[in-house]
């Protein structure tokens, strides 16, 4: 039996490198599966549909805002319009529930995309690619604090994955490293809220000023179905020799406009397992620090890749098939 799974994936990896890179549509950089991350984006351009991705998380209180309970269900849609330009639309549903009130639900801003794959080299495992974000401002609900002004994030998308180590390290080739790194940058730096005082009836003016943010993220990946394909057969039995572990992590840092800087972010250990057709991920949500939320949340996300499920159809480029 052990013999037959050697001779099997012999076979299976032989096949795999028969394959045109043109069938190979999501993440793919020579032998190197790069699978969709939950936490931050892809460095590649595919046809792919997240749906849902749960979030739930708490943030910290800070000033007169008390700790508030987030959870969010989210859908995430990716069209090639060629084999490397590609467009995404995203939405989000949260519901928002404050200690000591009532919860309050609707959608965020919906987010549209452009992506563009500008770099990869097989032999080196290594994609990169340039996006623009825009988060539509006033497209969802006051309630959930979606904002009233637009934010446009320009970003590098990066991947390297270490199968081109020498070969006295070779359980160090399934690592890979993803991450972004971009600026969000908002259509109004500033927002002016005029109330009237009840007691005395006179206007006061609160000015709340909105910073170009640096927007970073990374991801560490073990692949196991590389160790079994590229590296060496160890045997394991499913699901486990399609699984991905890893860790991801997001930080944000304000640049400008207000007095306090401070980096925030989450630290994202999970695992994904890929199938043929479709991704199921699940990650712990750490706070990094006091600021950035408290107690840990979870995050998981069903994918879809729709390259492999309509080959001849919705899952190809628009142009230059």
């Amino acid at each position: 039996m052990k013999k037959l799974r050697i001779e099997y994936n012999k076979l299976a990896i032989a096949l795999f490198a028969t394959l045109p890179l043109g069938a190979l549509a999501h993440g793919f950089a020579g032998k190197r599966f790069f699978p969709a991350t939950l936490a931050t984006d892809d460095p590649f351009v595919s046809d792919e549909l997240s749906l849902p991705t749960l979030t739930s998380s708490r943030t910290a209180a800070s000033g007169e805002e008390a700790s508030t309970r987030e959870r969010s269900a989210a859908v995430d849609f990716a069209k090639r319009i060629t084999p490397d330009l590609g467009i995404s639309l995203g939405t989000e549903y949260q519901r928002l529930t404050a200690e000591g009130e009532s919860t309050q639900s609707g959608f965020g801003n919906l987010e549209l995309g452009v992506k563009y794959q500008l770099y990869r080299n097989d032999a080196h495992e290594a994609l990169l690619a340039l996006g623009l974000d825009w988060e539509v401002g006033s497209s969802g609900s006051r309630k959930v604090g979606a904002e009233q002004f637009s934010t446009f994030t320009p970003t590098l998308f990066y991947g390297k994955g270490f199968g081109d180590l020498p070969e006295s390290v070779p359980y160090l080739k399934p690592l890979a490293l993803t991450g972004t790194v971009g600026v969000a940058i908002p259509s109004r730096t500033s927002t002016t809220t005029t109330t009237i005082d009840p007691d005395t009836g006179e206007l006061a003016s609160q000015v709340e000023r909105h910073p170009n943010v640096l927007q970073a993220g990374f991801a560490i990946q073990y692949s196991l179905p590389y160790l079994q394909s590229a590296v060496k057969d160890v045997g394991l039995p499913a699901p486990f020799d399609r699984m991905i572990p890893l860790v991801e992590v997001t930080l944000e840092r304000p640049l400008n406009r207000v007095d306090d800087r401070r980096t925030t972010g989450t630290v994202n250990p999970g695992v994904l397992w890929a199938g043929r057709y479709v991704q199921l991920g699940l990650e712990a949500v750490v706070p990094l620090n006091n600021r950035s939320g408290q107690g840990v949340g979870a995050r998981a996300q069903l994918h879809f890749f729709l390259d492999d499920l309509f080959p001849t159809s919705v899952g190809r480029p628009l142009i230059g098939r």
